[in-house]
């Protein structure tokens, strides 16, 4: 069976002047696949077996080509946006017809030159797609253990579950909507840290420190806020959650730490309604 989208050995069954014809001899002859003349080795002959990867040419026919594409079916790659056209952005990934990555699989509208993570899928229509929908597509077999330090792309964002991360843009990971502060948005870069190994394999991120190594951190971020304030921060440590992620991207028993962490060192004064710099 000649299978669309990805890298076969196949046999060439005929010569003909614009090039061979293929077949899987194990499935059925009948079924035959043009290598086009410029494709072809020098020296090919009836009965040799070719690495081919098989696509669609822009009259939508089936057509083999010895050339390597950046990614081949079910497979995610990092790929160079080369125009937005009305129906989608078309991609460079090293064939003749560039890939098409229609808006509805787009996680964010992309722009031309700049790069994008995709993965690649059979649509409706029997034509390979690209998609920035990478959760189906993504492997779960890691060796990683919790607490390492890892990098990876966000792809996707839910306000329901979180940022989801394509980890060494190849692992499934999550940053769920509790470790989620400061800007994050699909196309970044993060540097993690692995708060869990789930059983099947997926990942829990954090791109914050443990407690104890972020007091620190978050405490000079408040600092700095507070001066932005000229000095007087118009809330203490008994405001609102959904204050302090506004104000400063941090849970509010971070924040209590941290302010704990400043009046231990002198640094603050809490009063009634605000917290002062001494």
């Amino acid at each position: 069976m000649i299978r669309l989208g990805e890298i076969q050995d196949l046999t060439v069954v005929k010569r003909v002047d614009f090039g061979v014809y293929l077949a899987d001899e194990e499935t059925d002859v009948r079924e035959k696949v043009l290598l086009p003349i410029r494709q072809v080795p020098e020296g090919t002959k009836t009965g040799d077996r070719l690495r081919v990867f098989i696509y669609r040419d822009s009259r939508d026919r089936m057509i083999a080509t010895a050339n390597q594409p950046g990614i081949t079916l079910g497979q995610v790659g990092l790929l160079r946006v080369s125009q937005v056209g009305k129906i989608g952005a078309f991609l460079d990934w090293g064939l003749e017809k560039e890939l098409l990555l229609p808006f509805r699989e787009q996680t964010r509208r992309v722009k031309e030159g700049e790069e994008c993570l995709a993965a690649l899928y059979i649509d409706k229509s029997d034509r390979l797609c690209a998609t920035m929908k990478l959760y189906p597509y993504l492997k779960k077999d890691g060796s990683f253990q919790k607490d390492d330090r890892v990098q990876g792309r966000v792809y996707e964002i839910s306000s329901n579950f979180g940022a989801f991360v394509a980890v060494e843009d190849t692992y499934s990971g999550l940053i769920p909507m509790k470790e989620m502060y400061g800007q994050v948005a699909v196309g970044d870069m993060v540097t993690a840290r692995i708060t869990a190994v789930k059983e099947d394999g997926k990942l829990d991120l954090s791109i914050r420190e443990k407690a104890y190594l972020q007091i620190g951190k978050d405490a000079e971020k408040i600092m700095e806020v507070i001066q932005s304030y000229d000095g007087v921060l118009p809330f203490n440590d008994k405001a609102s959650p959904e204050t302090i992620r506004r104000e400063l991207q941090m849970s509010k028993n971070e924040f209590k730490r941290a302010v704990g962490n400043l009046l231990k060192a002198g640094r603050i004064t809490i009063a009634e309604k605000c917290i002062r710099l001494n």
